[in-house]
């Protein structure tokens, strides 16, 4: 482990999600995960909700994976809806694994297999959930094949997620115009484009397709103006990386967008086995036409926080 001295830093977030209706909505049901998650080297400092207009009834509570979720029930006409996630968030650097000291990926492997009479511990148990196909992750031979040069025999694990990341970054172009929510991971490896959540689903395929436990992780990445620019309002966006299991190192992630392991300008709000167990918002209305939801995130750190927003604070939001 490289033993970093634990000086935290810390974020704020501001997530807008609006949509404008052709027709008024009569009824609509809103399932949001927006809150970022409490983990050993993420601290959760403050989180609100504003929304516009108020809901008839609201709900919280955590997901079958540990995310938290909240559930919007609106019962009167809107011909708009605005919803404002803002959190703080304090991050401590990661103790991340060397990765040569990983056991043998067929090791990892073979211990998660099923055989009649084998008992696993509730870790492994965990991780097996993350083997199989999903809504947009795929078990097929040919993402089994791309993979296999970056998993020789014997090959540390860590190791091969690490070569299969950066070969994705090498060889994919991100391209927002390639892709939508609806494009098959299939697709995304014929033409080798897309987006974040494109590479994380074609990383995904390969690792399960291997027979290795991966998970689909959605949060926050700081983005960098560039230089002689100032940090704009709403500029950035969610993100999307993965999270692979080694039995000695719990759940380790990697980013093949940027070919980097996450570390202090990642901020995780959950994870799942692909994107549909993670979308920030998700809902059905009554009416409204066709829409399209504007989307804004800004993830600033604090101590650019009062010259972007021009106050020590946003109403309602405190420093904690």
């Amino acid at each position: 482990m490289n033993m970093l001295p634990k000086t935290p830093v810390r974020y704020h977030i501001r997530h807008d999600t609006r949509y404008r209706y052709d027709q008024p909505v009569g009824e609509s049901r809103q399932l949001l995960r927006l809150t970022p998650r409490e983990l050993p080297q993420q601290t959760l400092r403050q989180h609100r909700l504003d929304i516009d207009p108020e809901p008839a009834r609201r709900q919280r509570f955590t997901d079958g994976l540990g995310n938290l979720v909240e559930t919007l029930h609106f019962e009167r006409d809107h011909d708009a809806l605005l919803i404002r996630a803002e959190s703080w968030v304090e991050l401590l650097p990661r103790e991340l694994p060397a990765l040569a000291d990983s056991p043998p990926w067929e090791t990892v492997r073979d211990a998660l297999e099923y055989r009649a009479g084998r008992t696993l511990d509730a870790a492994q148990l965990d991780a097996c959930g993350y083997l199989f196909e999903s809504r947009h992750v795929r078990v097929k031979r040919e993402f089994a094949d791309y993979a296999a040069a970056d998993f020789p025999p014997q090959a540390p694990l860590l190791v091969g997620v690490h070569r299969l990341m950066r070969r994705i970054f090498d060889e994919f172009t991100f391209d927002p115009e390639a892709t939508d929510i609806s494009t098959p991971v299939t697709e995304v490896f014929e033409k080798r484009r897309g987006v974040c959540q494109d590479f994380a689903h074609f990383m995904l395929s390969c690792l399960r397709s291997l027979g290795l436990p991966a998970r689909y992780v959605s949060g926050y990445l700081l983005t960098r103006p560039p230089p002689g620019k100032p940090r704009l309002i709403g500029a950035d966006a969610t993100h999307a990386w993965v999270s692979v299991y080694c039995p000695e190192h719990g759940w380790v992630d990697f980013d093949p967008t940027n070919a980097l392991l996450p570390d202090l300008e990642h901020i995780t709000i959950g994870w799942g086995h692909d994107f549909a167990d993670v979308s920030p918002l998700r809902g059905v209305i009554l009416g409204g036409g066709e829409h399209e939801p504007e989307i804004a995130v800004t993830v600033v750190p604090e101590d650019e926080f009062e010259t972007l927003y021009g106050a020590a604070e946003l109403p309602g939001l405190r420093l904690a």
